[in-house]
């Protein structure tokens, strides 16, 4: 099943604060992701993204979420599956992309990097929710497929905080702010 969180904090906190508070958000969604907890956060814009992982596809660390892109530009957490992946990877290999493992979040990441998050999107065919971070470009892309098989909730708590989620989670409304 896998799910996805993090947040976007509009004040300034330490790389030690962002990935805290992920983990804290993404233990409330464990039973999404039995298998392992990944963090990845920019402290000077104060993102953070997180991801509980169900391995299935690729069981290898090289499925390991969030993941970077192959030029280290792009961050992606995800959630679902893309049942063209094997074509739409053969494709990318023939554009010069290269690979490091089997997961079609490789593939989601690589495409989004390549053709741009619109473009991608519109080429999947599958199940996905996802938050693909633009390094270079300081630009956070939130999408989901086009039936909304997989959630993907997001909101703003106080205007000092973007968050979202694989779930709605209420109680931390006012919580998530303090911890920061």
């Amino acid at each position: 099943m896998c799910g996805l969180t993090g947040f976007w904090n509009f004040r300034q906190s330490t790389s030690e604060q962002l990935l805290a508070v992920v983990q804290s958000m993404a233990a409330e969604i464990a039973y999404r992701g039995p298998d392992s907890f990944g963090g990845w956060c920019d402290e000077t814009l104060g993102l953070s993204v997180g991801h509980r992982r169900l391995a299935i596809i690729d069981l290898s660390e090289a499925g390991a979420q969030p993941m970077i892109s192959r030029s280290g530009q792009s961050v992606i957490a995800y959630n679902g599956e893309i049942y063209n992946a094997p074509e739409l990877r053969a494709e990318l290999i023939v554009k010069g992309c290269q690979f490091r493992g089997r997961s079609d979040t490789e593939v989601i990441v690589e495409a989004c990097e390549m053709w741009g998050v619109h473009a991608a999107c519109q080429r999947f065919i599958g199940m996905f929710a996802f938050a693909f971070w633009d390094i270079a470009k300081k630009e956070l892309f939130l999408a989901r497929d086009r039936v909304g098989i997989k959630p993907l909730y997001w909101g703003f708590n106080q205007n000092i905080l973007f968050i979202f989620w694989s779930r709605i989670i209420s109680h931390y409304k006012e919580q998530v702010p303090l911890k920061i």
